[in-house]
This record gives C-alpha cells, sequence and structure tokens, in this order.
C-alpha cells in the first residue's frame, strides 16, 4: 500500500498533480514600456516612410490603456503586392535605424495583410479591400470607447 501523500506515476505526472508553480512576488519580468516622446518619435519616422512610399488612407491610433499588446497603431492601405512589400521593408530598415532591434514582419511575399510588430507600435498594411473587411479601425477606434 502506497504511503499517503505520496502521488504514484512517473515525474511528469507528479509534476502535473502538483499544479503550476508560484512566482515569487515581483519576480515576473515585464517588459519596458516605451515612453511617450519615443513613440512620438518613431511614430513620425513610420507614418513619413509611408507616406514617402505613398500609402493611402494613414490613420494613427492611441491604443495606451485599450490593448496590451500595443500602445500605438498604425494603418495603411496599398494598391499591390509589390508596393505593400516595399512599404514593409523600407519601414523596417528604417525602423533598425533608428534603434529598434526587433522588428517581426509577418505576411511579406503576396498577401493581402502584412503585420508589421515594432514592439510598442503595431503596423498593419493592407490592400483596400482586405482593410474594409477586417474593419480595424472600427474594431480599434473610438467608437470602441463610446460603447464602454
Amino acid at each position: 500500500m502506497p504511503e499517503a501523500g505520496v502521488v504514484p506515476g512517473s515525474p511528469r505526472k507528479k509534476t502535473i498533480a502538483a499544479g503550476p508553480k508560484k512566482a515569487a512576488a515581483g519576480t515576473r519580468a515585464k517588459k519596458p514600456k516605451t515612453e511617450a516622446s519615443e513613440l512620438d518619435r518613431l511614430q513620425k519616422i513610420i507614418v513619413t516612410s509611408l507616406d514617402d512610399d505613398k500609402a493611402e488612407n494613414i490613420v494613427t491610433m492611441d491604443l495606451a490603456g485599450k490593448a496590451m499588446f500595443c500602445d500605438r497603431m498604425v494603418i495603411a492601405s496599398g494598391l499591390a503586392d509589390r508596393q505593400i512589400t516595399a512599404m514593409a521593408q523600407h519601414l523596417s530598415e528604417k525602423l533598425k535605424e533608428a534603434g529598434l532591434k526587433r522588428v517581426q514582419i509577418e505576411g511579406m511575399g503576396g498577401s493581402d495583410w502584412v503585420l508589421i510588430d515594432a514592439g510598442d507600435i503595431v503596423i498593419h498594411l493592407f490592400k483596400p479591400d482586405a482593410r474594409t473587411m477586417y474593419a480595424l479601425e472600427k474594431m480599434w477606434g473610438e467608437d470602441l470607447d463610446e460603447a464602454v
């Protein structure tokens, strides 16, 4: 007969039976937030780059307090795959020149939607039809504040 309080089975089963470990207070690493003046500087670089590449309908949104994944969002449209790819490449280069170490790009290579993660600023580049379909401006726009 097994002893009381001893969980039979493999180490994996014992770990599962024990449940999640509690983190010590204050040990969870938090992502440092970028200051507003730095966000303004990066946003200006982004908008200027998009404007130079003839992006259409450039919209910027302040999501501070609304979203946990970023503080700002920039949405723009391009008419062709090549234009959207070029806009994404130029943004990546300019953001790295501005001091951002990690700029991640998703959806390059013939997609209707390219997402650029620049830390506290997320950039969405759409073809017009995809932009209408996903309607991010409505999802994250000022109407959200009024509904709450």
